[in-house]
């Protein structure tokens, strides 16, 4: 049976972010335990996304635009602006803080961000890995046109493609974009997947999709994709987690002792300072 989830829905302000995952049908999917679907959104000249710092551990966050800039800082002293197209993979294993935010120039006129922000759990033999981050531009990554349907491998493997984004256990991560009257049928090459539909009308083995939901396919289903007006959509899954996982505010881990250590090391400041963005901070919630 196909399983539909909608999301939740939080309004950051104007912007919103549907959270797809987790969800009661669907604690995980593959590695991916958070799947948050970011606008569209459009921003009035002096407006932006400002994302304070914040730390992570555990997870890898992985961040793909179909439109905008968001520009990421973090305690390593990385600092990228993310276009259309691109990847940022921040590996954040024993802990990092980052922020998001618009850059200056982009605030300079009105513009608009879309886009889908993923978090991988890392494998428990990963979990307290160095942190790192790796940005990739959109035309580093594989892809495939075919009869109006595009696709993306942003991380992971699908389609007989790569990406070149290191990633620790079997990853799939397709950004998909078909034009009216466009098929293609969904990657089987992984043991678990679901596919988010940011927009436009589409239909899976004949059966409607809503926009703005995540579908999971039954496990035997062909999957085929078929977009009745433009569609963009989100292919995801990979290897099921090796083992459960604790989520807390932005923290992952198997276990919940080393998430009450993350939070003793936000609230004293153990995560370092991001180098232009050390002014503020997101405090560590109350419960």
């Amino acid at each position: 049976m196909t399983t539909i989830i909608s999301p939740r829905v939080h309004d950051l302000g104007g912007f919103q972010v549907r959270r797809a995952v987790p969800s009661l049908q669907a604690r995980s999917v593959g590695p991916f335990v958070f799947v948050d679907h970011m606008g569209p959104a459009i921003f009035t000249p002096g407006e932006g996304i400002d994302v304070r710092p914040h730390p992570h551990i555990g997870l890898a966050t992985v961040t793909f635009l179909w439109a905008g800039q968001i520009g990421h800082r973090d305690t390593l002293g990385s600092e990228q602006v993310i276009r259309p197209g691109d990847v940022n993979w921040m590996t954040a294993g024993r802990g990092i803080a980052h922020s998001e935010r618009t850059p200056l120039a982009a605030r300079e006129h009105e513009q608009a961000v879309h886009g889908m922000q993923t978090w991988v759990a890392l494998p428990r033999s990963h979990e307290e890995t160095d942190p790192a981050f790796f940005h990739f531009a959109a035309d580093q990554l594989p892809q495939q046109r075919r009869d109006g349907a595009l696709l993306r491998v942003i991380a992971g493997r699908a389609y007989g493609e790569e990406s070149p984004v290191k990633v620790f256990t079997g990853t799939l991560n397709v950004a998909i974009d078909l034009q009216p009257g466009a098929e293609v049928d969904l990657d089987t090459s992984h043991v678990q997947r679901a596919l988010y539909i940011l927009e436009g009308d589409a239909q899976l083995d004949g059966t409607d999709i809503p926009a703005r939901h995540l579908v999971i396919p039954e496990a035997n289903a062909r999957g085929r994709l078929r977009a009745k007006t433009p569609v963009k959509a989100m292919l995801m899954g990979g290897e099921p987690l090796d083992g459960p996982r604790h989520l807390w505010w932005n923290f992952v881990s198997s276990s919940k002792e080393r998430i009450e250590q993350a939070k003793d090391d936000w609230s004293n400041g153990r995560f370092g300072t991001i180098p232009g963005d050390d002014k503020e901070f997101i405090p560590l919630p109350a419960h």
